[in-house]
């Protein structure tokens, strides 16, 4: 029988270089995945005890559609799972239904991931697995709930589930894009509104009232020394601007940088409540998905904790995570760190009390989607308001400069004539 060499990575995340005997290569593969490892490589030893020329899992999955995979996008999960969804509901196997969509979809990002777990799926890898190999798409919690929704052999429900919490984040998204166009587009009107009146109408009416030869009052002066200022050094401010942006955002990228703004957004007057809402809504959620699934309270807590954006609060559920596995209540070990809203505490020890805690979750996530989108409304309301009053005052301002002048200098012409 042939023996094949392998290198694998175990549960423990250890690399793993041993060889065995299969029927064949697929063969060896499946034994492999009932051990619970991942494979990184399988070549069949030759009997002069060479390797033969042979591709792993992950490099055969990759072979025909390289340029592709490497362009895919968190964006490719949910039409896949949604497409893999409706094909399983009707009957079919999970690998039948991969297989199906590699041949019919036609989009080619998409196809291209089809294809690419279809070949390892043909290989005797589970679906979880095959899409472990591309965490660019799919993130390690969904992964996890598909392989616990394998083993159960709930994986249409699973999927179901997964689907659903995956639409509810991406309406969030666009609820908060949505949010800031408005304020966006007010902003740029009204950059242009005062651009135009600093660098255009300013000049002219300066020659204006020079040829009077009148003495222009403070606010004029103030107006036409700014509009100088702009033209002869505007050039610079905007370059010092985005150079101070770039350098802000690199330093955002680190973790110290993400960590301290995070903190300071907390302490805003409309962004920290936002904050704090965000990470309920994001925490409930994951947490009652994945529990929902089967998957162990510890890994849920974990896979959790990485889907909380806020640094400072991240770093808060990482403690009261430690604090739960030592046998403390997850509501206790929350009110703990005190970041989180007391009623949300409350409604989850009532869960944790009468052992609902997955519906307790789920109530939470439904208050705060809600909770959410009414503060989105009430901040494009106060930024909306804000620019507009702010352009109602620098108009004001200039069309009293204005009259003001023209004014000024016209008494100063009448008592020269």
């Amino acid at each position: 029988m042939p023996r094949f060499a392998y290198t694998a990575r175990d549960r423990a995340g250890n690399t793993v270089t041993a060889d065995l005997e299969a029927a064949n290569r697929k063969d060896a593969l499946r034994v492999l995945g009932a051990r619970g490892l991942q494979v990184a490589a399988v070549s069949e030893v030759a009997a002069g005890g060479a390797k033969s020329a042979g591709k792993s899992a992950a490099a055969s999955a990759k072979a025909a559609p390289k340029s592709e995979a490497r362009e895919l996008r968190r964006s490719e999960c949910l039409p896949f799972l949604e497409a893999l969804h409706d094909l399983a509901t009707s009957g079919l196997s999970a690998g039948e239904a991969v297989r199906l969509l590699s041949i019919r979809i036609k989009e080619p990002k998409l196809r291209a991931l089809c294809v690419g777990i279809w070949e390892q799926i043909s290989e005797g890898a589970a679906l979880s697995r095959a899409m472990a190999s591309y965490p660019q798409v799919f993130d390690p919690s969904i992964t996890n709930l598909i392989q616990a929704g394998e083993a159960t052999g709930s994986l249409t429900d699973t999927l179901a589930r997964l689907i659903a919490h995956l639409q509810e984040q991406r309406e969030i998204r666009r609820q908060l894009l949505t949010a800031m166009a408005y304020p966006t587009f007010m902003v740029v009107v009204a950059g242009g509104v005062i651009l135009f009146f600093l660098f255009f109408l300013m000049p002219r009416l300066q020659t204006l009232l020079t040829s009077m030869h009148g003495k222009m009052p403070a606010s004029t002066s103030l107006l036409i020394g700014a509009s100088q200022f702009l033209l002869h050094y505007g050039i610079l401010i905007v370059i010092g601007g985005v150079f101070a942006a770039i350098s802000f955002w690199r330093w955002r990228a680190t973790e110290a940088g993400r960590a301290a703004t995070d903190a300071w957004m907390l302490k805003l007057p409309l962004l920290g409540p936002f904050a704090v809402s965000r990470t309920v809504l994001s925490f409930s959620q994951t947490l009652s998905v994945l529990l929902e699934n089967g998957i162990t309270a510890a890994e849920a807590l974990r896979m959790t904790e990485k889907q909380i954006d806020n640094r400072v609060h991240r770093a808060a559920f990482n403690i009261a995570t430690a604090r739960v596995l030592e046998g403390e209540a997850l509501s206790a070990a929350l009110a703990r760190t005190g970041c989180f809203p007391d009623l949300v505490l409350d409604r989850l020890s009532v869960g944790e009390n009468t052992g609902n805690v997955v519906p307790s979750l789920k109530q939470i996530a439904q208050a705060y989607q809600k909770l959410i989108s009414s503060q989105l409304n009430m901040f494009t309301r106060v930024i909306a308001s804000a620019v507009l009053m702010g352009v109602f005052i620098f108009v004001g301002f200039i069309a009293y400069s204005i009259v003001s002048a023209v004014f000024q200098v016209s008494a100063s012409f009448r008592m020269g004539g």
